[in-house]
């Protein structure tokens, strides 16, 4: 898969016509990032800090930059933004620790709901959700593109609905209701 992958992305940089093999370059930070995520001596799924960034930032900016660089332009500030974007993306990820919560206990695994414990933590994975794709929202009305950010904006509201719904009563409980009804906005 991994050699696949690297062939694919390079066959879109030749089909782009890329001086520079941004999409290949992307995949192997991306291979680099999935290894590190595991692997000793960082091991970033050790933290739920580092851990859930990671992961949010590789469902977030990675397949946008990629998106960007075969059918845009790529540049620093869509990588700022997607890198903001991705904080969001943390809250996301902290969904999967929440039936995990005794196994990351017991492999001493500091996921954001073993240190806060599941009260505090499906405050912190809402609040992370939300309040980063506000922002976004926000940063984009400023800029000018104000037809995105109203549906950023609109588009937090039946997450809202659906964190009250399950999340917020019952994040273990509720983790895959959760997910497959907020995840499509």
């Amino acid at each position: 898969l991994l050699l696949a992958g690297l062939g694919v992305s390079y066959g879109l940089d030749v089909w782009a016509q890329h001086d520079q093999p941004s999409v290949f370059l992307l995949t192997v930070f991306g291979c680099f990032i999935a290894y590190i995520y595991s692997a000793p001596p960082l091991k970033l799924k050790q933290n739920g800090w580092t851990g859930s960034y990671a992961l949010g930032a590789s469902y977030i900016s990675l397949p946008w930059w990629a998106g960007q660089a075969v059918f845009g332009t790529l540049d620093w500030k869509v990588m700022l933004l997607t890198l903001f974007y991705s904080f969001a993306g943390l809250g996301i990820a902290m969904v999967n620790d929440f039936k995990s919560i005794e196994g990351d206990r017991k492999l001493g695994l500091q996921s954001l709901p073993v240190v806060f414990g599941i009260d505090r933590a499906k405050w912190i994975c809402a609040g992370m959700i939300d309040t980063f794709q506000i922002l976004v929202a926000g940063i984009l009305a400023y800029v000018g593109e104000t037809t995105y950010a109203q549906v950023i904006a609109a588009l937090v509201v039946p997450q809202m609905f659906f964190q009250a719904k399950y999340l917020l009563k019952d994040p273990v409980k509720y983790d895959v209701s959760y997910q497959a009804a907020a995840q499509p906005f």
